[in-house]
């Protein structure tokens, strides 16, 4: 018997639905490029238009501006005109984007509305068009999941059915402006997924495997940021330790100063829908002292990895972006965190580099880079692929990843939550980011139920149940009924029979057909996990284990005590200290 179940366990859940799902996420993937092509060009509309006045999509950057003094403005209406849209428009455009994705995902079904969809790219082109320090992929990530969230609802779909599909809009919309699939995939896994399943992996690298093939279509092709940098010798190790430990800490310290930042504007005797305007104002006189820090700067992002720029430039780059962005974001504007972090964390390694051993000058920005947006979203894979797929420099692969891996170190040992977390855990919810195989789906119902059953024979008159099984001597709340050849035909209880008037009359009478094609009970190839959800869905104490679907025969019995042998074992492995080898 035993080998025979073993033939019918899977490593995996055998998801019929994943091919639909997969299908439908091909849609979604395209609709991502689409949705990043019109936000990029909403991004440059807008540049165009308030600091150039006029209407024209050409890529030009914000610090060529002519305007004087009167740049100071132009943030201050941005953040007007977006604080008045949140206020009558949608309050969830506020705010970068991936915070507000979460919520939806763990608190809200995945449900996201269309007005979302239509007014944070409109919101963010606003704002980064005037001068906001933000970069796209947040306000991406979250118009991607809103369409994506959105297909899902024009079908009949679960919640967790409609959270990965708003997870594959989301990493499409990321894979379509940065070009990266493979971060995309991995930034689902680290920070929005919340398990690591087939059924919500594989159509999320549909959807980022055709917004990567689509994104030629629309948008250019290759690297934001080709790259190429010298291998590294072992001193280099060193200097990565050195520079994960500083990028976690400016990571760590970025997000305290944001929170407190938003702490401060609450704090403001004036409607929130002012407060973007006044982060604004922040903007502007930064922008006027230091031009190259307005807009979403990827042509600063190349000349700090290429080492154009010098150390006093690059040191008045890191501190005018920083003040500009943490106080923008604070005060509720819509805008993205992974641009101005990578122009952050580039600017840490240019004034790194010249004391920094071991390596190329060009690899410090780089791994900086890496590590802030490791330490703030606390994903180090993702920031370690997202920076090579950024400048596919395959020599910097081992030393972002070492990198990376400080930082979140850092970040994880010094800091409660994260700037992706932070924001939701004010508004009430608390997010446990730590996932693994439930121990309820390592084993199975036949490694945990009773073998040896108790059963009543359908045979049996009621009163002779009532006597042998329900009387002074019981054991059990509840026993399952089979006919002659053990097949189960039900559950019964004291207070069923109790109730009853012809007590002369036998078992078999108190189940008819239907009731016998409804019976529930457990198979002995179902993990705990799905036992223990029928049983608190069904509100049983108790469920019979048969053989099959086919011949019912009852074959043990599971109850909720058993459900807690998982558990043990579990505590075992995590609590229990052994010395092995004395």
């Amino acid at each position: 018997m035993s080998s025979y179940l073993n033939q019918h366990k899977r490593d995996f859940s055998n998801d019929k639905r994943l091919l639909k799902i997969s299908c439908i996420a091909i849609a979604i993937g395209a609709c991502g490029t689409l949705a990043a092509w019109l936000l990029l060009n909403l991004i440059r509309l807008f540049t165009n238009l308030f600091f150039y006045q006029a209407f024209s999509f050409v890529t030009r950057s914000p610090a060529n501006h002519h305007l004087g003094a009167w740049v100071i403005c132009l943030p201050v209406l941005g953040g007007l005109i977006v604080g008045l849209i949140a206020r009558f428009g949608s309050e969830k455009i506020r705010g970068h984007g991936i915070p507000e994705a979460i919520e939806a995902i763990l608190f809200g079904k995945s449900k996201m509305s269309a007005k979302v969809a239509i007014l944070k790219p409109i919101s963010s082109g606003i704002v980064i068009g005037s001068g906001g320090p933000f970069g796209a992929e947040g306000p991406i990530i979250m118009t991607g999941g809103a369409i994506g969230s959105l297909i899902a609802q024009h079908f009949h779909l679960t919640a967790a059915e409609r959270k990965t599909l708003l997870v594959a809009g989301a990493t499409a919309g990321m894979t379509a402006v940065f070009g990266t699939p493979i971060a995309a995939v991995l930034l689902a896994v680290e920070l929005l997924l919340f398990e690591l399943r087939p059924r919500s992996l594989l159509p999320v690298i549909v959807a980022c495997s055709v917004a990567g093939f689509t994104r030629p279509l629309l948008l250019d092709s290759g690297p934001l940021f080709p790259l190429q940098t010298p291998a590294v010798g072992l001193l280099a190790l060193f200097s990565c330790v050195i520079a994960g430990l500083l990028g976690g800490a400016l990571s760590a310290l970025m997000s305290t100063m944001l929170y407190r930042v938003e702490d401060a504007f609450h704090k403001l005797p004036v409607h929130w829908m002012w407060w973007p305007a006044l982060g604004g104002l922040v903007v502007g006189i930064g922008g006027y002292f230091e031009p190259r820090a307005l807009g979403v700067g990827y042509d600063v992002i190349g000349d700090l990895l290429n080492n154009h720029l010098l150390l006093q430039v690059a040191l008045g780059l890191l501190l005018a972006k920083s003040v500009m962005w943490v106080i923008a974001l604070g005060s509720g504007t819509s805008g993205g965190v992974l641009a101005p972090l990578l122009i952050i964390g580039a600017g840490l390694g240019t004034v790194l580099a010249p004391w920094l051993p071991g390596g190329d000058v060009h690899l410090w920005p780089l791994v900086c880079m890496a590590a802030v947006l490791a330490g703030v979203l606390g994903a180090p894979l993702t920031a370690a692929v997202f920076a090579f797929g950024l400048t596919q420099d395959v020599n910097a692969l081992l030393p972002l990843l070492l990198t990376t891996g400080v930082a979140y170190g850092f970040t994880v040992l010094t800091m409660k939550r994260s700037i992706m977390t932070e924001k939701i855990s004010r508004r009430g919810y608390h997010i446990y980011r730590e996932y693994g195989v439930d121990p309820m789906e390592r084993q199975h119902v036949d490694e945990v139920m009773s073998h040896v059953v108790t059963t009543i024979s359908a045979q049996l008159s009621i009163a002779a149940a009532l006597d042998q099984f329900f009387g002074a001597q019981q054991s059990h709340r509840s026993y399952p009924v089979v006919d002659d050849d053990q097949r189960l035909i039900g559950m019964i209880e004291r207070s069923s029979l109790k109730q009853l008037a012809d007590e002369s009359s036998s078992l078999i009478h108190l189940f008819d057909a239907q009731q016998q094609t409804n019976v529930h009970f457990a198979l002995p190839t179902e993990t705990c996990r799905v036992a223990a959800a029928r049983m608190a869905t069904l509100q049983l104490e108790r469920l019979p284990v048969v053989n099959n679907l086919k011949d019912r025969r009852v074959i043990g019995i599971i109850s909720r005590s058993d459900l807690i042998k998982p558990s043990q074992l579990f505590f075992d492995e995590e609590q229990k200290r052994e010395r092995l080898i004395a």
